[in-house]
């Protein structure tokens, strides 16, 4: 059967985006939101009729450098936020990588972050407040200026990570943070269980660390933490003391900007463990060829893997019950891999519920 010819919508105005899904709803169309595009290969896949773009709303409506607060559109490229804000000498601590084109909208919708989640949280937690459309035609504001959240739901949480199928991003509120100059500490090691030793004296030492990460791949890895401020040497030098040899990175911009872009690949499975199971993510990443790079203290690491079904089905197998979401991945693969890997109970119910009571027609895929 030939597939429909995918419509696309680039709208100027929030009501103007509420009243496409609406009219969508009305004529039993599918609806997928775009922002860069950088993630489309995310999630399930899909055929929506009609593409609803962002990139028409790309201003960055307030920087209240004072309050450390800012207003953005959701088709603002991160990294031009983050170019206006450290005109200031703030940042927005949302770290992904970006490859270029990804937007606040995409970003906070996909729920993606990097290195620095370990000092500022996830998108959820520097969100102050969204405005949203919806599919029955209104348009939905939460937190920032407005007190009263819907329905009890606190939007701006409940819209992090939903891969815009509750409803379109059109504005987030964020909160910055100073920018501070940094200085790392570093070591290398050829056995999963000292790496995942030196990565938890890390964590549960008195220094005050922006990121802890780890990297693993072919039998070695090692640890990086990263400390910021007036003490960013002193404290990267006391944790540098700390693990088996440990020295110091001065300059140390390329190799965060390396933890980041290892999170991207041909087939990327994103696991969420403890730190007691770094050493087992370290090894099932080995007998399958692949590689790993994440957050040492949050648990949280991505994981590259030969680009087959195959390959996720053995890796989640080796680390049940830990959660192994599919990231990056060829069409196929996702086609005959389902990318949550959640099984039917109360928390799948729920999310149906809730989807059901922002999109009860269905329309955002």
């Amino acid at each position: 059967m030939a597939m429909r010819a995918l419509h696309k919508e680039a709208p100027g105005g929030y009501e103007e985006a509420a009243e496409l899904l609406a009219e969508c709803a009305r004529d039993g169309l599918r609806v997928r939101v775009r922002g860069g595009g950088t993630k489309l290969g995310w999630g399930p896949v899909t055929q929506p009729d009609v593409e609803l773009s962002t990139s028409s709303l790309s201003e960055i409506v307030e920087h209240n450098a004072g309050d450390l607060t800012a207003i953005l559109q959701a088709g603002v490229r991160v990294a031009d936020a983050q170019r206006a804000f450290g005109e200031a000498g703030q940042m927005l601590g949302l770290d992904p990588p970006l490859r270029g084109d990804a937007t606040i909208g995409g970003v906070v919708a996909a729920g993606d972050s990097g290195p620095l989640r370990h000092r500022y949280g996830a998108a959820r937690d520097l969100v102050l407040g969204v405005r949203v459309a919806l599919s029955d035609g209104s348009v939905a504001r939460a937190g920032g200026k407005v007190i009263k959240n819907v329905a009890g739901y606190d939007l701006a949480k409940l819209f992090s990570g939903s891969f815009g199928t509750l409803g379109a991003i059109l504005e987030v509120a964020v909160r910055l943070h100073p920018q501070r100059p940094t200085m790392s500490a570093a070591a290398t090691f050829d056995d999963p269980e000292r790496l995942a030793g030196a990565a938890r004296r890390l964590t549960h030492a008195r220094h005050e660390a922006w990121a802890i990460d780890v990297a693993w791949r072919g039998g070695q890895g090692g640890v990086l933490a990263r400390y910021a401020g007036a003490e960013a040497r002193a404290q990267a030098e006391a944790a540098a003391s700390e693990v088996e040899g440990g020295t110091v990175l001065e300059d140390d911009a390329g190799a965060w900007e390396d933890q980041r872009l290892a999170q991207r690949g041909d087939l990327v499975v994103r696991v969420s463990t403890t730190q007691s199971r770094l050493a087992d993510v370290f090894r099932a990443a080995d007998g399958l060829g692949g590689s790993v790079v994440g957050r040492a203290a949050l648990g949280l690491l991505w994981v590259r893997l030969p680009a087959d079904a195959a390959s996720v089905r053995s890796f989640r197998s080796a680390l049940a019950p830990d959660a192994c979401v599919l990231l990056d991945a060829p069409e196929e693969v996702r086609a005959e891999v389902d990318p949550w890997g959640i099984e039917e109970g109360p928390e799948l119910e729920l999310m149906r519920r809730v989807k059901q009571r922002f999109d009860p027609a269905g329309v955002l895929v």
